[in-house]
């Protein structure tokens, strides 16, 4: 199982948002990477299928949309800015961080995002870990992804080393409103962290759409010591997200990136209270959890994570840490985004962790796979990330 699907799939949109020519553009690089000996996942065959259960009329378009958040473990460029601690990535630094280890990881990000889409481009990627406006621009302007007209917006904090948060976007799919940069205050002893990236954007159907993108403060020092300054951010993101919630007659949110926080933590259920979403009625006899499973109609004003309830399974996750899977990256949408008779809607069903073969490797000291991560330690691997990208597909109908 690589990228797994709902079976209810969304058709394409092919009119004037469909943009047949990215859809070549997408094709064209699909087929060139399997050339050139990159092991892609097979096509769906399910992709252009109606919605079970939904019989699209004449009158009405069915777009997929499909969300990724991705943490891309450091990409610096080779320069040194003189404002960061960026010694360690520059070519006679102890990572011998050069230009062709550059390149190779702009293209293997590039590739990595056009497999997630699939045929079509994810319409919003989250990015975690870029380092400046150089490497965004390298990468949407410089890479393979050069083809897929990506727009970003990005922050430009306070964190010592220089890594900062990113969204990617489809401008035919979402069209930018605002964008800005969340501070987060000194806390404490701790060091400054980085900010938070809040996206507003106009969806086809007329409706906005808030996407939030986090990385909260690393592990550093121990997680039980370092918590607090988690718990900080988190209270900063939950009172903006509210303040989202009661200015929009219709909120729509998503929030996405690296917590360093699993879905159990207080960060994550006492502060955001992103719980499962709830279990409909004739769905309880398969979830695993059917004992103390909810079927309260998801609630517009609540958060629900997507992968919270798959997250209980041993061996699911986005990071391996001595041995152990773990979702350190998040999936959160407002109650709004579960509701099926709106125009724009996921479920838990549709999200899931990114297994592209070529982002795994075997895991020679605890067994099975690891993440093909660039570096372990200073010693580069020559792989893409330690993390894995998480996603989920969205339907967008148009009038």
């Amino acid at each position: 199982m690589y990228l797994p699907r709902s079976s209810g799939q969304i058709s394409q949109h092919k009119e004037e948002y469909g943009n047949s020519q990215k859809r070549i553009a997408v094709i064209v690089l699909f087929f060139t990477m399997i050339l050139s000996g990159v092991s892609f996942l097979a096509p769906s065959n399910i992709i252009a299928q109606e919605v079970h259960g939904r019989q699209a009329s004449s009158q009405q378009e069915r777009i997929s949309f499909r969300v990724v958040s991705w943490n891309i473990e450091n990409l610096f460029d080779t320069h040194h800015d003189s404002l960061k601690n960026d010694y360690e990535y520059l070519p006679d630094a102890i990572r011998h961080w050069n230009y062709s280890r550059y390149k190779k990881k702009l293209a293997d990000v590039a590739r990595v995002i056009t497999a997630i889409g699939e045929w079509n481009p994810p319409a919003l990627v989250g990015l975690c870990e870029v380092e400046n406006d150089t490497v965004l621009r390298d990468l949407t302007r410089r890479s393979p992804l050069k083809e897929l007209s990506y727009r970003y917006v990005m922050t430009n904090s306070p964190d010592l080393r220089g890594i900062d948060v990113a969204l990617l976007y489809q401008r035919d799919l979402f069209k930018l409103l605002s964008s800005r940069s969340i501070s987060i205050p000194p806390f404490k002893q701790h060091r400054p962290t980085r900010d938070l990236l809040h996206v507003s954007g106009l969806l086809l159907a007329g409706d906005t759409l808030d996407v939030f993108v986090c990385h909260f403060p690393s592990r550093s020092g121990g997680a039980k010591e370092s918590e607090p300054y988690r718990l900080y951010v988190a209270h900063i993101l939950r009172t903006e997200v509210d303040s989202i919630m009661n200015i929009r007659s219709h909120p729509q949110a998503i929030i996405m990136g690296d917590f360093n926080d699993y879905p159990t933590n207080q960060s994550i259920l006492k502060i955001l209270k992103a719980e499962a979403p709830p279990v409909k009625t004739n769905d309880l006899a398969s979830t695993t959890d059917s004992a103390n499973a909810s079927t309260v109609t998801p609630s517009s004003l609540k958060l629900y994570h997507l992968l919270a309830r798959k997250a209980k399974s041993k061996n699911f996750g986005s990071y391996k840490f001595r041995g152990e899977w773990g979702l350190l990256d998040h999936l959160i949408v407002s109650g709004t985004l579960l509701n099926q008779s709106n125009h724009f809607f996921t479920s838990e069903e549709k999200a899931n962790v990114c297994l592209l073969p070529f982002l795994l490797k075997d895991d020679e000291k605890y067994g099975d796979k690891e993440p093909f991560r660039t570096y372990k330690g200073m010693k580069y691997q020559g792989g893409i990330s330690d993390h894995l990208p998480i996603y989920t597909d969205f339907e967008l109908i148009v009038y």
